[in-house]
């Protein structure tokens, strides 16, 4: 099973299957927002819907730090378009 871990002392949010990391949202912070600047996912774990997980993870955590969310990242800029949306 897939754990992800919230990291914000290395800013970024982590896939763990078991002990072997498999992905990984990584985002910098400022006074007012985060913006989140890459996601990744092990070629073989793609398909999962791991890359989401991560992000909302960060999406999640950024709404408890009472945090503003941006994204250079692509993947990451899909995924907030689509929450706020909903």
């Amino acid at each position: 099973m897939i754990e992800i871990i919230f990291d914000k002392e290395k800013n970024r949010a982590i896939a763990y299957d078991n002990t072997i990391q498999v992905g990984e949202c990584d985002f910098f912070e400022t006074e007012d927002y985060w913006n989140i600047t890459h996601t990744e996912v092990n070629s073989n774990y793609q398909g999962q819907g791991i890359a989401r997980k991560l992000v909302e993870c960060i999406i999640e955590n950024a709404k408890k730090e009472n945090k503003k969310l941006i994204a250079q990242c692509s993947y990451a800029k899909k995924v907030l378009e689509k929450h706020e949306n909903v």
